[in-house]
């Protein structure tokens, strides 16, 4: 059987366990050069198991699974291949561990939207209309809850009904992760594939450990951290085969037990080395776990009241061992109130957090939207959460969606690689500089920049955040010249050795 690299390849086994969830199977892949990869199984519903595999490389891959095997014929991508993630492979973290790379080193920036509930709210042609949008902005993940987590949720489980939503876990209003609702995930699977189809990369949190969806008690801070992890095992065996982040603490402290259980579990089952982090509460030190090996990044998040906090990134840059660094999850746009944080307050935003050390990528979040409101007064809807007069629908439109966008597709090709705040560089509040290589500057109001290192590349293109117009380039005299800019509205002044 012939199959490209990086594209997810399903196997089918049949296994018969008394307690198949609970039960364990594993399948191992052998390329030609001696490259072998493990994979879990998992099980799909009666005795029918299946393991997903992406192969890295092509050539000739052999796999056994018990007494089962085969070989696989792996070709390489096609020069025109317009995703990402099939052309260059899945995300991993950089060499330094502060950005992004594809498997084969190609940078990257993450732009990432929050549709927490999109999971077990949304249809399949509803995903299609969203993520259509999402690609066309730029963006290239998602965050999403894998399940509902809140324990006292009750609704129709009918997605096109008022309060509706699938249910991942039959024991998960009690606390517990046993009873596993095989349709519901299968049903899943058709969503997170339209997202990899557009080139967004799901993020996935477990079971959340704050907010949850209405804030009903949620069930990630008290299901016992070998199901939580059992479950974690499970995520990365279904979904580990396609373009993935596991989030494996959702808005808590990040010292959860359940945490660390589930960290350690993605950990030995993910064989492509995919990130794994947590995302804390506003109100958190967010360094939990800084020295563990299974950890890749930590996300702030700044609180829903409209406030510009960088500081928080760029406290979190300076904590040892170095993570990774982003604010997941910046106020949502038109929460509670019309303007809060709206239009270009979320462009400022992103730059000024990407600038302060957040060189993981930027976050994006709307009201109405990250609940997956069905309407604009769809009720049983937590109001501090809701943007007036907007369901889901609406508020995909809402203007500062497509300032985040634009963020990686502004440095896209750019040696953005492990680059770091620069402040000694040049006189401007907030710049990224790879020595010798790059300079990256951000200003909300524009203006020339006056240059201090000589090791700032003399080539520049000056862009207009707003819109990815190139507003000028040129080429200094001198290290010393000034970046030329009459000022008056918001630019990124990128300095390239090969500009």
């Amino acid at each position: 059987m012939s199959i490209s690299v990086w594209r997810e390849h399903e196997l089918e086994l049949t296994r018969s366990h008394q307690e198949p969830y609970a039960a364990e199977e594993w399948a191992e892949f052998e390329h030609e050069s001696g490259l072998r990869l493990r994979r879990p199984a998992f099980w799909d519903g009666g005795d029918t198991w299946r393991v997903r595999f992406a192969a890295p490389d092509p050539g000739r891959w052999q796999w056994t699974s018990g007494s089962d095997h085969g070989v696989l014929d792996v070709r390489p991508a096609a020069p025109d291949e317009p995703n990402p993630f099939y052309a260059h492979g899945f995300w991993r973290m950089s060499p330094g561990g502060r950005s992004l790379v594809h498997a084969d080193g190609t940078p990257a920036i993450m732009a990432a939207d929050t549709a927490w509930a999109l999971p077990w709210r949304a249809t399949p042609d509803q995903v299609r209309e969203y993520a259509a949008d999402r690609q066309a902005k730029g963006f290239n993940a998602v965050l999403l809850m894998s399940v509902q987590p809140d324990m006292r949720a009750v609704g129709p489980r009918d997605r096109t009904q008022d309060e509706g939503f699938g249910v991942g876990f039959e024991d998960l209003p009690e606390g517990h992760l046993n009873q596993l609702n095989v349709e519901y995930f299968q049903y899943l699977d058709h969503l997170l594939r339209i997202l990899v189809e557009h080139g967004i990369v799901p993020v996935l949190q477990p079971v959340f450990q704050g907010f949850g969806w209405k804030g009903l008690d949620v069930a990630g801070t008290v299901v016992p951290p070998e199901e939580y992890a059992r479950y974690c095992r499970y995520l990365v065996a279904r979904y580990g085969a396609q373009p993935a982040i596991y989030l494996v603490g959702g808005d808590g402290s990040g010292e959860e037990p359940q945490v660390a259980a589930g960290g350690i579990a993605v950990q030995a089952a993910d064989c492509y080395d995919q990130p794994t982090g947590i995302h804390y509460r506003p109100h958190s030190r967010a360094r939990a776990h800084q020295d563990a090996d299974w950890l890749d990044f930590q996300w702030c998040q700044t609180g829903h009241q409209g406030e510009h906090v960088p500081e928080r990134v760029a406290d979190m840059w300076r904590n040892q061992p170095v993570k990774a660094v982003a604010n997941g999850e910046p106020t949502y746009e038109n929460t509670r109130e019309t303007g809060r944080a709206a239009g270009w307050w979320q462009g400022h935003e992103a730059w000024s957090n990407l600038c302060a050390g957040g060189t993981m990528g930027v976050v994006y979040g709307a009201g109405s939207l990250w609940q997956w409101m069905l309407r604009p007064d769809e009720p049983g809807q937590s109001e501090y959460f809701a943007a007036p007069g907007a369901g889901w629908r609406e508020a995909v439109g809402f203007e500062g969606s497509s300032y985040v966008g634009l963020v990686p597709r502004i440095l896209a090709g750019l040696p953005t690689t492990d680059m770091e705040p620069d402040w000694t560089g040049a006189i401007t509040g907030r710049a990224l500089n790879v020595p010798g290589r790059l300079f990256v500057a951000y200003r909300d109001n524009g203006g020339p920049i006056m240059v201090f290192d000589d090791a700032i590349p003399l080539g520049y293109r000056i862009v207009d955040p707003r819109d990815g117009s190139v507003v000028a380039t040129g080429k200094r005299d001198s290290p010393r010249d000034l970046i030329p800019d009459p000022g008056g509205a918001p630019r990124v002044y990128i300095c390239a050795a090969d500009l």
